[in-house]
């Protein structure tokens, strides 16, 4: 009977014990200069904090279970110029603080400052320095990711096709990708098949595409700005996107690309001082207003069947070309509200602030402008916008064009931004 009690009591120890340890919650464990920060990883239980002080570690650490690994100071994570400076291979961990770099260079490999592994699902990302990595962050097949203020930074001084990419997500949902600056990779970001996801106020520059992005839906691209690359933004393949009050400037192509895109609202954009402002090539029931594309070379490139779009309350302010349109009938934008055009040479009558005679791009005169491009001296006399209302009149003279048939007389936004305000 004694030895029965004894064991009683010394199992409800054992319930109290435990039970204190869980109100105690999640460890924090430091890591200090001189020590190695896997051991740490280790012997870490789930959800712990391990806090690494100040100092240079050696990195290749992999992370295998839930659990927050927090810079204090802003130490340095080096991988040493071999394989991925940081594996995350576990749900629900945070890195945060911490400069990751020197990731080996094997694009084979994929070789990453921070490699998130299927299945990693709810990993987050935040604060940190990623510096002379192959692929910034690679992140294949887990949900939930929030990769939020990091500064992403490739290898500057490898050719753009031998980088990686800044931020890489394959086959993901509902990342949230918000406020990163990220330069001098491939492309800043690369999204396939990544579907629900918000990508927000991010700085992307100095690269090879700003965003390349392809068969991927339902995404929000809102406030993000592009700035001196091949290209700006690139959407290809793409349905049910929100692409609103974004920035695309200086890019050496276009500003923002929407390609095979269907369903889809392009809203308040600014696309200035790039060779095209938009590209657009094979777009259907897509909508485009109250964006502002203002001295670029082009406007819009507009190519591939894109018709059944909605186009109203653009600003089209200064470009070279205002359109450069490829297709066999003419393509009505403005039917109901109407764009603003700096070119437009009509009047406004009645006072209704609409144009009384319609627009049209791709004219005698900007054909002869394309063929013979001394003739840009010429636009602002008497004759040569007389060329243009009688083309109007004859038929015969005209080629398929862009149509708005009641322009606005002022712009819809505030004053046109140039590229140079845009810095």
């Amino acid at each position: 009977m004694k030895t029965r009690w004894i064991g009683l009591l010394f199992a409800l120890w054992m319930l109290l014990w435990i039970d204190a340890a869980s109100a105690a919650g999640p460890a924090t464990r430091s890591v200090r200069a001189g020590e190695a920060i896997q051991p740490a990883l280790d012997a870490a239980a789930p959800g712990d904090v391990i806090e690494v002080q100040p100092g240079h570690y050696a990195g290749n650490l992999k992370i295998s279970k839930p659990l927050t690994l927090r810079g204090i100071g802003r130490p340095t994570i080096s991988g040493g110029l071999q394989g991925d400076t940081i594996r995350i291979a576990a749900t629900d961990v945070t890195l945060e603080g911490l400069i990751v770099r020197d990731s080996g260079d094997s694009l084979l490999a994929q070789n990453a400052g921070i490699y998130v592994a299927p299945g990693s699902h709810r990993a987050l990302v935040r604060g940190n320095d990623l510096v002379y990595n192959l692929f910034g962050l690679w992140i294949e097949k887990a949900d939930g990711v929030t990769v939020e203020r990091n500064l992403i930074v490739g290898k500057r001084d490898y050719g753009s096709s031998q980088r990686g990419n800044g931020v890489q997500l394959y086959n993901t949902k509902g990342a949230r990708i918000i406020g990163n600056n990220i330069s001098f990779v491939r492309d800043a970001l690369y999204v396939d098949v990544s579907h629900d996801a918000i990508f927000r106020a991010n700085r992307l520059h100095h690269s090879r595409y700003g965003t390349h992005y392809m068969n991927s839906y339902r995404n929000l691209w809102e406030d993000n700005e592009s700035f001196r690359n091949r290209g700006g933004l690139a959407l290809m393949e793409v349905k049910d996107q929100v692409v609103r009050r974004n920035k695309a400037w200086g890019n050496t192509d276009h500003g923002i690309m929407l390609r095979t895109l269907q369903d889809s609202v392009i809203e308040d954009n600014v696309v200035s001082g790039n060779a095209r402002g938009f590209f657009i090539y094979d777009v259907e029931y897509a909508t485009l207003r109250r964006n502002v594309v203002t001295n670029n070379q082009v406007g819009v490139h507009l190519a591939a069947g894109s018709t059944r779009n909605v186009v109203e309350r653009n600003d089209f302010i200064g470009n070279r070309e205002q359109v450069r349109y490829v297709g066999s009938k003419d393509e009505t934008w403005g039917k109901d509200e109407g764009n603003h055009w700096s070119n437009y040479v009509g009047w406004d009558r009645d006072g209704d602030g609409r144009g009384d005679v319609r627009y049209e791009a791709n004219d005698v005169v900007d054909r002869l402008v394309w063929q013979h491009p001394e003739a840009k001296l010429l636009l602002a006399a008497p004759a040569v916008q007389a060329m243009r209302l009688v083309a109007q009149q004859f038929p015969v003279l005209r080629v398929p064009s862009v149509i708005d048939p009641k322009p606005r007389m002022k712009p819809t936004a505030a004053p046109a931004t140039s590229a140079a305000a845009l810095r």
